[in-house]
Parts: structure tokens; sequence; C-alpha cells
């Protein structure tokens, strides 16, 4: 073990070494033991501090999408009202979402007063149904039922033919996003209107 550890320690050596010259470089010197150059110490400054800024600004601004049930990889806030097609974000809570809620990011497909129709057809699992979702007769998703992880999912059903008041159905192409397939329209209360960024 402690051969092993030598080993490493002379293997790094050359590179331990050269920390005093790389750092005094840094800091402005043209190597070790040369006076120090201010002007290239604040030529250094004037590049990294603005970017270092505008990181430091930038990166609260942003919400990066972790789902591969949507189109955008980073979206940030936005203001006005939700429209079809939006980005939206709210804080699921869902025993397939985990113990703790969560924020997801959908986007909006049917808005309220919108007729919605779910027709159950015959699954490629045997004994089982999927819900075929309708938004003003265009083909939304088809719900699944089962999980990736083998999970029983029931599919919401719809009850009064068209989206209520101040809820919006969400979701995605996707065929293995988890929305408003299998919990309902969400209320518009709780989303967040989002834009694509990347």
């Amino acid at each position: 073990m402690f051969k092993l550890a030598f080993r490493a320690a002379r293997a790094a050596w050359p590179e331990i070494r050269l920390l005093p010259l790389r750092a005094a470089v840094a800091l402005g010197s043209s190597g070790l033991g040369q006076p120090a150059r201010p002007a290239q110490l604040w030529k250094a400054y004037a590049i990294v501090l603005p970017i270092g800024l505008a990181t430091l600004w930038a990166i609260p601004q942003l919400t990066w999408v972790m789902s591969p049930s949507i189109d955008a990889i980073a979206v940030r806030a936005s203001s006005g009202p939700i429209r079809k097609g939006d980005y939206v974000m709210f804080l699921l809570s869902h025993p397939l979402a985990g113990p703790r809620p969560v924020n997801v990011t959908k986007q909006a497909l049917c808005l309220p007063g919108e007729r919605i129709a779910m027709i159950e057809k015959p699954s490629m699992t045997p004994g089982t149904w999927d819900g075929w979702y309708y938004c003003n007769e265009r083909l939304l998703n088809i719900s699944k039922p089962v999980g990736r992880n083998g999970m029983k999912l029931d599919h919401w059903q719809p009850k009064l033919g068209t989206i209520p008041e101040s809820f919006i159905f969400v979701g995605s192409s996707h065929p293995d996003g988890f929305d408003s397939r299998y919990y309902g329209p969400v209320a518009i209360e709780r989303l967040k209107r989002m834009e694509k960024v990347l």
C-alpha cells in the first residue's frame, strides 16, 4: 500500500513542481521569479469577471428539462396567458414521481372549454386497455396500462366531455410521458407559463 502511494506521488511530482509557476503566470507574471504584470491581470479580470457575473445571473433564470418527453433542454418563466402548445411547469405530487413533489414541464394540449374524449381500445398487453385521448377530435396521445417499471397505470376518465374552466390538459407527444392521461387536467393556478431557451 505504501509503495503504491509512493509511486503515485513520484509520478505526480513533475506536475506538483510546476504549480507555483502556473500560479504566478495566472496572477500576471511571465514566469516564476518574474515581476507581476498588472496590465495582464486586469485584462484577465476584464474577460473573466463579466462572463462570471453573466453566468451567475443567467443560471437561476433557466430551468433544465430532464425529461425526454419535452422538446426542450432549457426553459425560462414567461409572462402572459397560457395558450395551446405553450410549455408549462408545475409541482407534481404522485407516487410514480417519487416520495417528494417534483417540478415537471409539459405542454398545454387542451384548454378550458375544449372538447376532450377518451376511447378505450385493447392494449398490446393482453387483458388490458389503452386510452386514446382526443381534444376537439384531434388525437393527443395514448395512455398505457403499465409503466416502464411494470407499475400499473390508471388512465384518467373524462366525465364532462369538455375541459373544465380553470383547468388545462397537459402532456406531450412522447409515448412514455407521464401527464394528464394519468392524473387529469391541472388547475391553471398551479401552472407557470414557460418558454423554450434551448
